[in-house]
Parts: structure tokens; sequence; C-alpha cells
């Protein structure tokens, strides 16, 4: 039933190792939700290592404009990492509301993120760092030392990735001063119809939206990247030498824990940056217009201020008349009438 080992010998697969060089972005989207990187991130070895600093560009550029419904300030959301989890729970013509609070034992989630990601995404996400030991195991057991390197080398690529996404994303510079206890309400509005209305703290409204998510990188954590990036090609190149059982332990290493590993983002619900988590709370509101998103918002949300859905293009602003408007309307019926 189960394939003969010796069967193996004329299967050639010099070329498993460029399986860790494809241009996957599974990594860089987990990066995303859980706005860090854990320890637990040094036994994930899926294709796409080489590209987790790059995980500021899954927004595509993308900076909603966003308005705060109780001071009635307008600005935009600059925060890669909140824009792309608002891209994603974001739908074409409803309201989707989400809350934002802020993570108790925070030095403890900092190095654990991954358990706070929801029970399904956990279990599919623990699963990868058990393959990854199982397959070292197997390499011992089959003394196939090529096979052994690769991993080894795959798994220290991770382990400076991981080092400098945990350096880049410190909590920065945030807007103005702390306004711990104040409430806040944020209307974003995302590409395509998208709106999201996002509560919580001020402080913690500020967190997840203002300054930067992952701080520009020094000259060191550069080259520690760009030498993480050499290891996985020289897996590529190296991984030839390993015995063809060796070459088809790697090959199911990385495809079971890319597959398990977008699993694990698909069923995230919760996004963590900052020490707060931003989670969507009850179901999408649809509306026929725009118009009627915005009535309703400055209504039930806003107390009644139109002011920010004037600065962006929702509602038209108010007529007001003034003496100086009803005298020259007189002048005008008058010249009319003469």
């Amino acid at each position: 039933m189960f394939p003969n080992p010796e069967s193996l010998n004329d299967l050639s697969l010099d070329a498993a190792g460029l399986i860790a060089i494809a241009d996957l972005d599974t990594i860089t989207r987990r990066t995303a939700i859980i706005g860090s990187a854990s320890f637990f991130d040094l036994l994930v070895i899926a294709p796409g290592i080489h590209s987790q600093q790059n995980a500021t560009e899954l927004a595509k550029g993308e900076n909603p404009a966003c308005a705060a419904l109780t001071t009635g300030y307008v600005f935009r959301v600059e925060n890669p990492a909140t824009v792309y989890y608002l891209q994603n729970i974001g739908k074409t013509g409803q309201l989707v509301r989400v809350h934002v609070e802020e993570v108790s034992g925070n030095h403890i989630s900092s190095r654990f993120t991954s358990v706070k990601a929801g029970f399904l995404a956990s279990v599919f996400f623990f699963l990868c760092p058990v393959i990854t030991v199982i397959v070292l195991g197997f390499t011992i057991a089959l003394w196939d030392w090529w096979a052994f390197s690769c991993i080894l080398a795959l798994i220290s690529a991770r382990a400076l990735n991981v080092v400098v996404i945990r350096r880049r994303s410190v909590k920065g510079w945030k807007v103005g001063i702390s306004e711990r206890g104040e409430k806040g309400k944020l209307l974003v509005l995302l590409s395509q119809d998208r709106w999201i209305l996002m509560l919580g703290d001020v402080d913690d409204l500020k967190a997840v939206t203002a300054g930067q998510w992952l701080r520009d990188p020094t000259s060191m954590e550069r080259f520690l990247t760009a030498f993480g990036t050499l290891l996985v090609f020289a897996t590529a190149v190296l991984a030839g030498n390993s015995t063809n059982m060796g070459a088809i332990l790697i090959v199911l290493l990385m495809l079971f824990s890319v597959a398990l590993l977008g699993l694990s983002n698909s069923f995230a619900k919760d996004f963590h940056i900052h020490g707060c988590r931003v989670r969507p709370v009850g179901e999408p509101k649809r509306y026929a217009r725009r118009l009627h998103l915005a009535e309703e918002l400055i209504k039930e949300e806003a107390g009644g201020k139109r002011d920010w859905a004037v600065q962006l293009g929702l509602v038209l602003p108010e007529k007001k008349k003034t003496a100086d408007a009803t005298v020259s309307v007189e002048e005008e019926v008058r010249k009319v009438t003469v």
C-alpha cells in the first residue's frame, strides 16, 4: 500500500529546495494579523520566509479617509496592518462595527501573540512547529545531514526575520497626549464602498490607527534580513545534495506548513497590534445609499454633529439664511419687477 523506499531512487527531486523561494505571502499575512512575530514562528517553515519584511505592502498603498464622530476631525489611517485587516472584514455597501480594546498582560502576549488569534486559528498554527520537529527527527533517523542542514538554515533565516520584525514593531509615537478613559468613534471609508465603524477608548484607537506599525529598518537590520534571504536561496541550491527521501520530506514540510498557516490566517477573526485587539461586533448592516448611512450615524452616533460628514463628502452643508442674503434676494426681486 505504501511505496517502497527503494522505488524512490529513480525519482529526481534535485530542485525540491526551490519551493522555499516561492514568492507566497502566507507568512507576511500572518505577520500583519498578529501585528508582530512570536517565538513559535521560528519553527514555522513555509515558502516566503524572505518576504516577511514586506508585510507593510499588504494594504496596497491604501490610506483611507477617517472621521472622529465625537470631535469632527478628519484624517487618514496610515497604519498598513490596520488597513489590511479592515480591507479583509469590510463588505461593499455595508457598515461593519469593530471594537478596539487593550489586551491585559502585554508582556506575555508580546511573546505568545499567536495564542490569541482564536481557537481554530491557534490549532492550525501550532501544528506547523509540530510538523517541523517531526521532519527534523526523520532526517536524523535517515542520517540525511544535507536535508537536516537545509531545514536548520531555513529555521535560522526565519529566526533572523522574526527578530527584526519584533524590533521594528515596537510601539512608537502616537498622536497627541494620553486621553485615558475617553471614548471614541471612528468611521473609516475604504475603497469599494466598504465602511468600518471603530469603537473603543481614544488611546486604543490611536494605537491601532496612528503612527508607524513597522518602523524603517536600521542598517544592521537590513544586513540581517539580507543574510536571511541568502540562507533561503542557499537552501534551494544545496537541497539537491540530500537523498530523495530527504528531499520529499522538505517538500512535504513546505506544503503542509503553508497549507496549515493559510488555514490559520483564514480562521483568525481578531487582529492584534501594539498591545490592542480589534474584533468585529454584531452583524454588518447594509445601506441602499451612502447618504442613509451618514444620516443614521449623525443621528445615532455623532449626537447630531454633521461637520465630519460634510468633510468626507457624505452630505451637503446646511444652507443658512443671513440678513445680507435676504436683502440681496429682495433687491433681485425689485429689479425684476421694475
